[in-house]
C-alpha cells in the first residue's frame, strides 16, 4: 500500500523536531512504499534501526525518544503495516527499562533493539483491562493466569508477564518468562494485521525483574509504561486518520456525479475540513505527549497528556475511518477496498491499553478537585 498522492510526506507545522525527525519520517515513508507488508519489518531494523529508537546506547539502541517513535508509528499507521514496533519495541522495552534490573536490560534490550528478537507483554485479562494495580496473573513462588490480547504474543521470543503478588511489599512485580513454558493461542482480532494472542501460565517459572531482587512494587514503573504506550498508540492513530483524509480527498477528486468531481460539493468539503481540524489536533496532542516524556525529570505532566492523547486519537481515527467509508459509497464496503480495513484498525486500536472511557474517569481523577464529602 503506497501513500496516497495528496498525502504530505512531511507535517512540519506540528512536528517540532526539526530536519532529524523529517529525514527519519521520510526515510520511513519510502521504505514502507517500496516493501509493503510484513517484509518491512526486518529491513526497517536493519536499515533504519527503528527498533532501537527507544533503547539507550549503552544496551545496543539509537539513544532517541518517544517523540523520534512517534514519527516511525504514524507512518506505520498510514500502511498498516504488520511489525512489532508497538508490542515489542514500545510497550515491552519500556517494561525492561522501567524494571530496575540492570543485568535484565543488559541481556534483553540489545535484541529488542536489532529487531532480531521480538518481547510481548504479559499484562491484561479476557476483560481487557490495562489495570498497573490489577494484571491478569499472579505470583505465589509460581505464575498462575490467562492473558489476553498480547500484542506479538504467538511469536515472542522474550515474554514479560506483571503480575499480582502477595509478597510482604504486596503490589505488582515483573517476570521474565520462557515462552517455552506457558501456552500460547493466537487470537482472531478484529484487526488482523494486529496479531494479538492469550497466554496461558499454569505454574510456570519466572525470574523476578526488579533492582534488588527485593520485591518491590512496580505499579507504578507499570502505569508509567502504560503511558508511554498509550501515546505512542496515539502516533499511529494519527498516521491511520491521516490516510483515511488523504485518500478520501483525492477519491473525491477523482469521483464524479452531475457532470463535476464530488469535492466541489460544499457539503462534502465541509465533513472533509471537519476531518482534517481533527487530524490536526490530534497530531498536537501527540506532540505534547510525547515532547513531555522526552524532558524526563519524571515526566509529571505525562499521564494527564497521554490521557488525553489515548482518548482524543481514538475518537478521531474512528470519525476519519467512518467519513472514509461513507464518502467512498458503494466500494467501501467491497473486500478489495482498503476502507474497511482502516475502519477495523480504528475500532481494535481504541480498546488497547484501556478503553477511552476509562481514561475520561481517570483523567476527571486528575483534573477535577475532590468532592466535599
Amino acid at each position: 500500500m503506497t501513500r496516497s498522492d495528496t498525502e504530505p510526506a512531511t507535517q512540519p507545522d506540528t512536528d517540532p523536531g526539526g530536519e532529524e525527525r523529517e529525514a527519519l519520517r521520510t526515510a520511513v515513508a519510502a521504505l514502507l512504499d517500496r516493501t509493503p507488508g510484513p517484509a518491512a519489518w526486518p529491513r526497517l531494523c536493519r536499515e533504519i534501526g527503528v527498533a532501537a529508537l527507544a533503547v539507550p546506547e549503552r544496551y545496543g539502541g539509537a539513544g532517541a525518544g518517544l517523540p523520534e517513535v512517534c514519527v516511525v508509528l504514524e507512518e506505520l499507521g498510514r500502511t498498516l503495516t504488520p511489525a512489532p514496533m508497538l508490542g515489542s519495541a514500545v510497550l515491552a522495552a519500556t517494561a525492561v527499562l522501567t524494571c530496575g534490573d540492570e543485568s535484565a536490560r543488559e541481556r534483553l534490550l540489545p535484541g529488542i533493539a536489532a529487531g532480531t528478537a521480538t518481547a510481548a507483554l504479559v499484562w491484561a485479562g479476557a476483560r481487557g483491562r490495562w489495570d498497573p494495580a490489577a494484571p491478569a496473573c499472579r505470583w505465589d513462588g509460581r505464575l498462575h493466569g490467562e492473558a489476553h490480547y498480547v500484542l506479538d504474543g504467538a511469536e515472542a521470543d522474550v515474554l514479560v508477564v506483571a503480575a499480582r503478588t502477595g509478597s510482604a511489599h504486596g503490589g505488582v512485580r515483573l517476570f521474565e518468562v520462557d515462552p517455552a513454558d506457558t501456552t500460547r493461542t493466537p487470537a482472531t482480532p478484529l484487526d488482523d494485521t494486529r496479531p494479538l494472542a492469550t497466554v496461558l501460565l499454569d505454574g510456570c517459572p519466572g525470574r523476578p525483574l526488579d533492582a534488588a531482587g527485593d520485591g518491590a512494587d512496580q505499579t507504578a514503573a507499570l502505569a508509567h509504561v502504560r503511558d508511554v504506550a498509550c501515546v505512542a498508540l496515539a502516533a499511529e492513530q494519527v498516521g491511520t486518520a491521516a490516510h483515511c483524509l488523504a485518500a478520501t480527498v483525492a477519491y473525491t477528486k477523482q469521483r464524479v456525479q452531475f457532470g463535476r468531481p464530488i469535492a466541489h460539493f460544499q457539503a462534502l468539503q465541509h465533513r472533509m475540513a471537519d476531518v482534517h481540524v481533527l487530524v490536526e489536533t490530534a497530531r498536537s496532542a501527540v506532540w505534547a505527549a510525547a515532547e513531555a516524556e522526552a524532558a524526563g525529570s519524571g515526566a509529571p505532566e505525562l499521564p494527564l497528556l497521554a490521557g488525553v492523547a489515548k482518548v482524543h486519537c481514538a475518537e478521531v481515527v474512528r470519525r476519519a475511518a467512518a467519513e472514509m467509508v461513507q464518502l467512498h459509497g458503494g466500494i467501501a464496503i467491497t473486500w478489495e477496498h482498503e476502507a474497511h480495513r482502516y475502519l477495523k484498525r480504528a475500532h481494535g486500536g481504541a480498546q488497547l491499553f484501556g478503553q477511552p472511557h476509562e481514561h475520561v474517569a481517570r483523567l476527571a481523577d486528575v483534573v477535577l478537585p475532590p468532592a466535599d464529602t
